[in-house]
């Protein structure tokens, strides 16, 4: 049997494992399932004839290199920075490898030996990146193929609580890792070009520069600029584009009111706080607020914020509980994102019977024949349960035919890669489809960078 090894068994490896299971019957397929937790391992492993589960630190060099040394293609589901061992192992060892992480640098300097060696490192082949790449690949060389010239594209991609399941007032609830969530957007001024001019949106105003987009039969959002949409033009093949952005989704309404955590200095990571392991929310809220004497917490706040009593935005803020003096943070040395999140989390976990969704939006404007042409695709998938969640399907999924496509040497090109040739995104998306992920495209009067649509 042919031998795939799966390093990490996170939420996001439920459905890769669940399609390669299913597969491995008709493809001669064996799952190696290895993870630190045996446990969980085992738990995805379940009782499926052709998956086992094998404990594995993967900073213990010789069993790493034992466990890829046995497989014919590796899965790292690893965090992004433990990737390059098990790259580096992979070349040392001839095996061809995947994951769903952006190419880092480190990963880029292997690209050579790659090369030399006849391997396929497939990377961001995940939902974003990767479903986001292949998508939007498919339509811009359509559009070239057809004499188009490229004017426009921007997108936006939003892993968020299903509308079934959408009982708050942020309209939000966790469905990733919720400290990428409360960091978000820091560590450098988001970049992209308007209109042939570069634009740059600091951290502090980041939250108030949003575009208004709408989603048939799921209503409005608003997508705020990511930090680096400047690194998609060499990628895309987009150098003379005149607009290029890329941005996250949320619900009308999110970034306004995270804004005020912003503002008071809540989500900054680059610090730690005194005392956090016994600090009450109330007490994590105060820290930010000016001293007095008289006012209370709750006064304070207002008098911040610049906010009425009666305002939705300090609803907002009472749904979250910040001002309850007998809950603790109980993190030692915690940061204040760190703080943050553990109150959010509390409020913001998907319930057992709650479902996430994900959703994705791009435009495409483009000249033919003289004429400027818009085309807006979009999709949407709801996840089933808090097992097989949208985002463990659209970032599994991918990863998954990937693989067998590498393995069957459906995919050839060596090199470490993002799917955005041909040879990838037509087969992955095409199969895709069949699990309900499916863009729909329109095609709508260009308007360029509508500055209309745009708040801040």
């Amino acid at each position: 049997m042919r031998s795939i090894l799966i390093i990490g068994a996170g939420k996001s490896t439920s459905a890769l494992i669940q399609y390669l299971q299913n597969k491995s019957d008709q493809e001669n397929l064996r799952l190696i399932i290895a993870d630190l937790n045996l446990e969980q391992a085992q738990k995805l492993a379940g009782n499926h004839k052709n998956s086992q589960a094998l404990k594995l630190d993967i900073f213990n060099e010789n069993d790493r290199k034992s466990a890829i040394s046995e497989a014919d293609i590796v899965i790292s589901m690893l965090p992004a920075r433990f990737h390059i061992e098990v790259a580096k192992d992979c070349i040392s060892l001839e095996k061809n490898l995947v994951t769903a992480s952006y190419v880092s640098k480190e990963m880029e300097a292997l690209s050579e030996q790659v090369k030399s060696k006849g391997l396929i490192f497939m990377n961001e082949i995940g939902v974003d990146p990767g479903i986001d790449h292949m998508s939007a690949m498919q339509v811009i060389d359509r559009i070239r193929q057809s004499g188009g010239k490229m004017l426009l594209f921007e997108s936006f991609t939003g892993g968020l609580v299903a509308p079934e399941s959408d009982n708050n007032l942020w309209h939000y609830k966790f469905t990733w890792n919720p400290r990428n969530v409360v960091v978000a957007g820091q560590g450098g001024a988001a970049e992209f070009i308007q209109e042939g001019q570069y634009k740059y949106i600091p951290y502090h105003r980041l939250f108030r520069r949003t575009e208004f987009l709408e989603v048939e039969g799921y209503g409005k959002f608003e997508g705020l600029a990511n930090r680096n949409s400047l690194a998609y033009q060499k990628v895309y093949g987009l150098e003379n584009i005149k607009t290029l952005y890329r941005g996250t989704l949320r619900r009308v309404g999110f970034s306004k009111a995270w804004n005020m955590f912003v503002q008071l200095g809540m989500t900054d990571d680059t610090y730690t706080m005194q005392n956090s392991e016994h600090m009450s929310y109330r007490d994590f809220i105060n820290a930010f607020l000016p001293y007095s004497p008289t006012d209370s917490v709750e006064l304070k706040m207002r008098h911040s914020l610049k906010i009425d009593q009666d305002d939705l935005m300090w609803e907002k803020l009472l749904e979250l509980d910040l001002f309850n003096k007998n809950k603790t943070i109980g993190i030692k040395d915690a940061t204040p994102a760190q703080a943050l999140q553990k109150i959010l989390e509390e409020k913001w976990t998907l319930a057992p019977d709650d479902k996430d969704m994900i959703v994705m939006y791009h435009k495409f404007g483009y000249e033919l024949n003289g004429e400027k042409k818009q085309i807006d695709s979009t999709m949407v998938h709801i996840g089933e349960d808090q097992t097989f969640t949208a985002m463990a399907k659209t970032v599994g999924l991918p990863v998954g035919i990937a693989t067998l496509k590498i393995l069957n040497k459906e995919i050839k090109t060596p090199g470490v890669l993002r799917p955005i040739s041909q040879e990838v995104y037509e087969p992955i998306l095409k199969e895709l489809e069949d699990f309900g992920i499916v863009f729909k495209e329109k095609e709508v009067p260009y308007l360029g960078y509508n500055i209309d649509n745009v708040v801040g």
